[in-house]
């Protein structure tokens, strides 16, 4: 057989077949990891929703999506999953919020009483700084330097540096401005849902194995 012809043509003809084989390896292997990548999502916010509720049996009763604009005109998605416990009494709620931290996006899930006060957090997405930024997921719960369970956001939280009275995790300000951002917006969206109707979704089930 006659040895190909080294040419511009030749290379191209297979760098190509080169990349539609490549694209076609990753196009299947994103298919298989799909389904528990999805599952493994949906089984976090679930652990996150009981979590943040202190409430280990639960029934998501309804979920609905709150839509607001910020301060620079950008339109921020929330998504709120009304709960009941397990004798039908109303828990609250739990809100997914996000802001723009140090590194990159912050997704926080906050827990709110009937009466908006916060129940717990946990953060369901960040690219904070490990070490300092990354401390968030510790840094307000109960207890500690920053705590703010039990608080409500009707006056909006903000860290003493600004004239609050929350602790800022320290050398992280900004991730702590980002943070108490969040909180502050899930609870906007939790009272928007409270006095509206929301786009709701279909009714989830959310109970300890």
């Amino acid at each position: 057989m006659k040895k190909l012809e080294s040419s511009l043509l030749n290379m191209v003809l297979v760098l190509t077949s080169v990349a539609v084989i490549m694209g076609g390896i990753l196009a299947f292997v994103n298919h298989l990891t799909e389904g528990p990548i999805s599952e493994q999502k949906a089984k976090a916010l679930a652990d996150g929703i009981k979590e943040v509720l202190v409430c280990d049996d639960l029934t998501v009763t309804a979920t609905d999506t709150v839509k607001q604009t910020d301060a620079k005109g950008k339109e921020l998605v929330y998504i709120i999953y009304q709960t009941k416990d397990a004798k039908g009494n109303e828990l609250g709620a739990a809100v997914e919020s996000t802001t723009g931290g140090f590194g990159g996006d912050l997704k926080v899930l906050v827990g709110f009483d009937p009466e908006g006060k916060i129940l717990g957090y946990t953060l369901l997405e960040h690219a904070e700084t490990p070490g300092l930024g990354a401390k968030a997921d510790k840094w307000f719960q109960k207890g500690e330097k920053g705590d703010i369970i039990g608080k409500s956001p009707a006056e909006p939280l903000t860290v003493s540096k600004d004239g609050g009275k929350v602790d800022a995790i320290t050398a992280s300000t900004i991730t702590s401005r980002a943070f108490l951002l969040a909180v502050n917006n899930a609870y906007n969206a939790f009272k928007a849902a409270s006095s509206t109707d929301g786009e709701t979704g279909a009714t989830q089930k959310v109970k300890s194995e």
